[in-house]
């Protein structure tokens, strides 16, 4: 597999807390938001990629493992968000909430 984040995926994630790999997910899920609203559905396609891609590597994250649900079904409604129909409903809003959570966890 080809990864955009080839020294993250070498390893350096895997050294990361579980708050900083979260929060890192999630400012590249708030980069395709604001892409999203900015009409650039490009840049917005490219940051939800990224996002996918460093998600995916905290699910391989054995210290994650009690996280698996949460984790896969995070995955399951990004994707229904950003790629589907959007049939959990999700918005900016949610979204920009939960991971902001995880910022400040991640800075204390």
């Amino acid at each position: 597999m080809s990864y955009q984040h080839q020294q993250l995926a070498k390893g350096q994630w895997f050294e990361m807390l579980f708050y900083s790999q979260m929060a890192n997910i999630g400012s590249e899920v708030i980069r395709a938001i604001k892409w999203k609203n900015k009409n650039n559905i490009g840049y917005s396609r490219q940051a939800s990629e990224r996002a996918l891609e460093l998600l995916s590597l905290t699910i391989d994250d054995i210290k994650n493992i009690n996280r698996l649900k949460e984790l896969t079904r995070l995955y399951e409604v990004l994707v229904d968000y950003f790629y589907a129909d959007n049939e959990y409903k999700s918005s900016d809003k949610l979204w920009t909430n939960y991971f902001l959570a995880f910022n400040y966890a991640a800075r204390i």
